[in-house]
């Protein structure tokens, strides 16, 4: 079973910074992919930032804010947000799939930015 821990959300301030991150555990076949997605009340879940075999892709509406890394060692992705606004406020979800393209998820953390 593999289990998806994140941390890191919590309450800041527009133009502020946080920094989430997603630990997998368990029995996990080689990591393929690692990505962030964040879904608002009312809102489907979107891609927020993924990172595939090094390479990282950027929804547009976090291009130049948002950075994600890995580290492999540590089965661990980060996602470092800058210059937060209030329309980043979701809820945070960590998305692991492997080379047999099983699928996990995190249960979320959740961001809020204030105005």
């Amino acid at each position: 079973q593999v289990h998806l821990v994140e941390s890191g959300g919590g309450l800041v301030q527009s133009g502020g910074s946080l920094r989430l991150s997603c630990a997998a555990s368990g029995v996990i076949w080689k990591i393929n992919s690692m990505a962030w997605y964040r879904q608002a009340p009312g809102w489907q879940r979107d891609m927020v930032a993924e990172i595939t075999r090094g390479v990282p892709n950027y929804a547009d509406s976090v291009k130049g804010r948002f950075t994600i890394s890995r580290d492999n060692a540590k089965n661990t992705v980060f996602l470092q947000m800058n210059s937060l606004k209030p329309d980043d406020t979701a809820v945070y979800y960590c998305k692991v799939v492997d080379m047999k393209a099983d699928t996990y998820w995190g249960r979320g953390t959740q961001v809020t930015v204030s105005s």
